[in-house]
């Protein structure tokens, strides 16, 4: 009897050992997916004729507390099974089991977000970008807006399993970030845009209020997650240039690409707005040519407030094309701007322009591959969802696809089954008919017209975009969670790790400027162990910061 129990043992080990433990995880953890911000979610449940009849599922809860602008993030392998992570702009971050939506932990106790920013804003102002989770510590990072005698930018970081505050955080941003003298100031910069996490650095982009007002401008701040006290930044030398896409930072795995906005009193010397800048770890900007490019008109620009920083950066890559390494921007002036992300270029015409019709701002767009080519695509202001092919040619050229009315101006998502088959465009219509849409990839014909009256949504934001994780779809709306699952039958999906952008070349250049840092933050759960990273940058200590917010 015994050597039969010891003979089972071992074929339950030899099964177990069977299992892909990592390939069953469809991890979620920043905007879009990618950190190139490609917005491509592979699962092979996603056929056409399932996305058909899509419905909203009613079994799931999916309840929180205050607006939604941020993207839910779908989170794997933890004590609770599947998770979506969920953050609002009353600074109330959720844990909702994935299946059922009920809670599985909240923080309610972030602190109060700011009831009417200086120049109006959302309306309250808390936590307005997508976090950002790192797998490896199973750690969850977001910036929130906390009112008070000072209102204040805080960088937190939560055990994402259990909502315990990590030690060491929280980041006072005002008492640690500095730039060529410029001293942070939260009364003035707005966070939109969602965090990347990229070598261990977490970056937050900030940019103005609604309304310009103010002295502000673009920033990225960088912290290290291993050590918070390691805390730089980079700013725009221009007052204004704000960074406020929806996608907020994005990376090719090794450099950070943003996209700022309209810049004022530079007395017509380019003071680092209009422009695609590429940021080293850090962040670290060299201020060189091969670091930024800005058009040639960007003055004009300028003084018509025509952001080109409207819709956050995306990287693409275009196989046979020469160049095939690029960065997308568009910009509120209608125009689709591709360039060289290995050599920016500086002050100059981009590598492929084209007026794609209609005001670009405040989105995130997407990029994808078919076997008929490589495309990009986005929401624009005059209601219609555009998609644009890149063509694989020296130098490569942006040629129209197709386009669809939509109402209701959110940033797109895109389903497919393997990373080129059967691929959907999904945008929904935020703060317009407030449904689904899913669009053929290469035509543009309707594979999802919205559904029924199940499957409306209420309190939609714009800008806001989905995810797809285990055949189903999840939106964040005001108060609420929405969930909606293909029919009953189809196949599980079989996760495949989406295409990582190659990394671009980073050139030796000269530093223009030395960012400060200092310690902030004190211990409040058991941390977890994570690897140590070389430093990255070196640092300044500054004052003890005020003291911060109650937790």
């Amino acid at each position: 009897m015994t050597r039969f129990i010891f003979i089972a043992a071992i074929l339950v080990l030899a099964l177990c050992n069977l299992v892909p433990r990592t390939s069953a995880q469809v991890n979620v953890t920043q905007e879009h997916n990618n950190p190139s911000r490609d917005g491509v979610y592979i699962d092979s449940a996603f056929t056409p004729a399932a996305a058909a009849n899509l419905t909203r599922d009613l079994g799931f809860a999916g309840t929180i507390s205050g607006n939604v602008y941020a993207q839910p993030l779908y989170i794997e392998g933890g004590p609770n099974g599947p998770m979506i992570i969920a953050v609002t702009e009353s600074n109330n971050v959720y844990a909702l089991n994935a299946t059922t939506g009920l809670s599985i932990w909240s923080r309610t106790d972030i602190g109060p977000p700011v009831p009417s920013t200086p120049c109006g804003g959302f309306n309250p102002t808390g936590i307005t970008g997508t976090p950002v989770v790192d797998l490896a510590s199973r750690r969850l990072f977001f910036d929130a807006l906390i009112d008070g005698v000072t209102k204040k930018h805080f960088i937190y970081s939560l055990d994402v399993d259990t909502g315990a505050t990590n030690p060491g955080w929280l980041v006072d941003v005002n008492a640690t970030a500095m730039y060529n003298g410029i001293i942070f100031n939260s009364l003035v910069q707005e966070e939109r845009g969602a965090l990347a996490l990229v070598n261990g650095i977490v970056y937050v982009a900030y940019s103005g209020y609604n309304g310009d007002c103010g002295s502000y401008h673009g920033w990225v701040v960088g912290v290290d997650i291993n050590n918070p006290s390691n805390v730089n930044a980079w700013a725009t030398t221009a007052v204004k240039g704000g960074i406020w896409g929806h996608g907020g930072v994005a990376s090719d795995g090794t450099n950070m690409f943003v996209v700022t906005g309209n810049t004022t009193g530079t007395g017509g010397v380019w003071g680092d707005g209009e422009a695609i800048i590429r940021l080293q770890a850090g962040p670290f900007w060299s201020g060189m040519p091969t670091d930024y490019w800005a058009p040639t008109n960007w003055l004009s620009l300028d003084n018509s407030d025509t952001d080109l920083g409207g819709v956050s950066a995306t990287v693409i890559d275009v196989p046979g094309a020469t160049p095939s390494q690029l960065v997308l921007a568009l910009g509120k002036d209608s125009n689709a701007y591709l360039v060289n992300r290995n050599n920016l270029g500086g002050i100059t015409s981009p590598v492929a322009q084209a007026n794609v019709s209609g005001t670009n701002r405040g989105t995130s767009a997407v990029t994808y591959h078919t076997s008929q080519g490589t495309y990009f695509a986005f929401h624009n202001e005059a209601n219609f969802i555009r998609a644009y092919k890149i063509t694989p040619t020296n130098p490569p050229t942006i040629t129209f696809a197709w386009s669809m009315s939509q109402t209701g101006r959110g940033s797109p998502w895109v389903t497919t089954t393997d990373g080129t088959n059967n691929v959907i465009v999904w945008v929904a219509g935020v703060q317009g008919d407030e449904r689904l849409h899913g669009y053929d990839g290469d035509t543009g014909a309707v594979i999802y017209a919205g559904g029924g009256t199940n499957e409306l949504m209420t309190g939609t934001r714009q800008w806001n975009t989905g995810i797809a994780a285990r055949g189903h779809i999840y939106f964040g709306a005001d108060n609420r969670i929405y969930a909606f699952k293909l029919p009953t039958g189809t196949p599980t999906p079989t996760p495949t790790a989406s295409p990582t952008p190659t990394a671009t070349s980073t050139p030796t250049a000269t530093a223009t400027a030395t960012p400060t840092a200092t310690a902030t933050g004190s211990p409040t759960a058991t941390p977890r162990p994570t690897p140590t990273l070389r430093p990255r940058a070196t640092s300044r200590p500054r004052p003890t910061p005020p003291p911060r917010p109650t937790l």
